[in-house]
């Protein structure tokens, strides 16, 4: 009864928007679609909010968008702050949910500072930080398929939110109504008053001189680039800033290049896939390429293929971490500007690979929780005692990189200059990108990491991830496919239990839903995590062997049978 009473309140009070009149009534009278959409509200969490365009609590419109953001707005207020800067990708929705957020933010009396067309996530993380803002927002759902839309805060740190941070945003957006519980004010009105602010192009010039700045070789080479945006905001910032550094033979993917939040080749345009370099494949198929390039719809992530001869070789984001902290520490140890006591940041489920690279070199390697605010808030710590020039790079497993201290959340835009500037010198020298990365498992051993995804839709799946969770941590595996877990890191508690003994070690890291199992040989492990922006279960695996057929073999045994707890 409560959920038909707030469809009956969505039907009479959701008169903006006309497809949100016209979903509502077309589901009338069926059930389970209904309560779908109105089981619960999308939380307001970490990651902002995400979820399917559409009507209802449990969908992205502009109501929940406002209600959102007015409890951002009371949290900016409360810290005495006055402005905010507002970005968005070219997803469905996305202009219009960005206007939305900056009528409710000026209506609070907070100025506006918003982009007059789309722009990358991390040109918001910069604009939040270089006019001196309170809070920031980018409407993106990132990877997602077309149907999602979503919703992501920023302090004036120029990261995501803090847990702390979002939860107290949270507490004021559970006091808004739905309806008229959001100020607001007309967009042009506000405009014409200045309490809304176009973002100028001599910002957009600054970031990218910044990050030109950031380049270490120069590029001597002809490197042919086949680049994609995936109908994203990469297109115009990837495509200046690679021909700021020399880069200039790049082709871009036609039926990618213009913004469509459809992606109508790529429906679930994520880096991370081959689904994603179809279009880039086919084109090299006409026209060999050393290297093709894709970001994702809001540019902080990319993915690329490297040419091996006969086809192209996609390159996991633990290989590419890998080689651009090889590169970065060698190159800048070369050239005599890296820092002395350099730090690099990567997340507990990304390669371990890079903390023998990092040793190799003297560098600090810091580990982190999943999501990159907290790499983020290693530069912070490091800005505030005056070292931010000690970072050197951070990056994590999902194609998020970054090598700058004035952007606090991964980049795209920067990730593809150093990794096109990357394999330019590398050619230079006679070498491909597969041969420089067969070299470092050469030197430091195999390193086979794989991960897989259990996709839990709807209240069910929920549920059922829930379940999933609680058993794995009320009753933790002995061995996965006979080799000995040694020990258990369970970052819901912060605690690590060594297996063998019983004794029980704290966690110096923030609580986290995941769950980490230390296996036989040192460095083995696998990890267990609920994604934080998708209805799924992770699984992350790490083994490592002197070949690369030992490492596969132990880590797909170990993938199979933990496959089946599952399904």
């Amino acid at each position: 009864m409560e959920i038909q009473n707030l469809y009956n309140q969505w039907l009479m009070n959701a008169t903006e928007d006309a497809d949100l009149q016209t979903e509502l009534q077309e589901i009338s009278g069926k059930e389970d679609d209904i309560f779908d959409r109105f089981y619960r509200e999308l939380e307001f969490g970490t990651a902002g909010l995400r979820g399917v365009i559409g009507a209802g609590t449990n969908r992205m419109n502009i109501y929940t968008v406002r209600k959102a953001t007015q409890g951002l707005a009371e949290y900016i207020k409360e810290a005495g702050g006055t402005s905010a800067a507002i970005a968005y990708d070219s997803r469905i929705k996305s202009d219009l949910f960005a206007k939305e957020a900056a009528r409710v933010l000026a209506a609070n009396g907070i100025t506006v500072y918003i982009y007059k067309e789309l722009m990358p996530t991390p040109m918001l993380s910069y604009a939040v930080r270089e006019l001196h803002c309170t809070a920031g927002i980018v409407v993106t759902a990132s990877h997602n398929p077309a149907k999602y839309n979503g919703y992501k805060a920023y302090g004036s740190d120029g990261c995501q939110l803090s847990v702390e941070n979002s939860a107290k945003v949270l507490e004021y957006v559970d006091k808004v109504a739905m309806f008229g519980g959001a100020k607001l004010t007309d967009f042009d009105t506000a405009l014409a008053n200045g309490q809304i602010q176009y973002i100028g192009q001599d910002l957009i010039d600054r970031y990218l001189n910044a990050v030109a700045a950031q380049a270490i070789e120069p590029v001597t080479t002809d490197l042919k680039v086949i680049y994609t945006p995936l109908n994203g905001t990469g297109n115009k910032p990837v495509r200046k800033i690679l021909e700021k550094i020399g880069v200039k033979n790049v082709t871009v993917v036609p039926e990618q290049e213009h913004p469509d939040g459809n992606f109508p080749t790529a429906p679930y345009p994520n880096p991370e896939i081959r689904q994603a370099f179809e279009c880039a494949l086919k084109m090299a198929e006409q026209s060999t390429a050393d290297l093709l390039l894709d970001t994702d719809p809001d540019a902080d992530r990319v993915g690329i293929a490297v040419y091996n001869g006969d086809g192209y070789t996609l390159m996991s984001g633990n290989e590419v971490g890998a080689l651009l902290l090889n590169y970065i520490l060698s190159r800048r140890s070369a050239n005599g500007t890296l820092p002395q006591n350099p730090v690099a940041v990567k997340t507990i489920v990304s390669t371990q690979l890079a903390t023998k690279i990092a040793e190799k070199y003297g560098c600090q390697i810091i580990d982190v929780l999943t999501g990159f605010k907290y790499i983020g808030e290693q530069v912070a710590l490091l800005e505030a005692k005056g070292e931010e020039n000690r970072f050197v790079f951070g990056f994590e497993e999902s194609y998020g990189y970054n090598a700058s201290s004035f952007v606090r959340d991964k980049d795209a835009v920067i990730a593809s200059m150093l990794i096109c500037e990357m394999a330019a010198y590398y050619k230079s020298v006679g070498k491909s990108l597969l041969e420089v990365l067969a070299d470092l498992y050469k030197e430091h051993g195999i390193f086979c990491c794989s991960q897989t995804g259990f996709t839990f839709e709807g209240a069910t799946g929920m549920e059922i991830m829930k379940n999933i969770m609680v058993t794995l941590r009320n009753t933790p595996p002995k061995a996965i496919n006979g080799d000995a877990v040694t020990a258990v890191l369970d970052f819901g508690v912060s605690v690590e239990t060594n297996m063998i003994t019983g004794e029980q070690t704290p966690i110096l890291l923030p609580k986290s839903d995941v769950l980490y199992y230390r296996l036989g040989n040192a460095g083995d492990n696998v990890i267990v995590r609920p994604s934080g922006t998708e209805p799924k279960i992770k699984i992350y695996i790490t083994a490592i062997e002197a070949t690369e057929e030992k490492a596969k073999a132990k880590a797909d045994g170990w993938l199979k049978e933990l496959s089946a707890q599952f399904k």
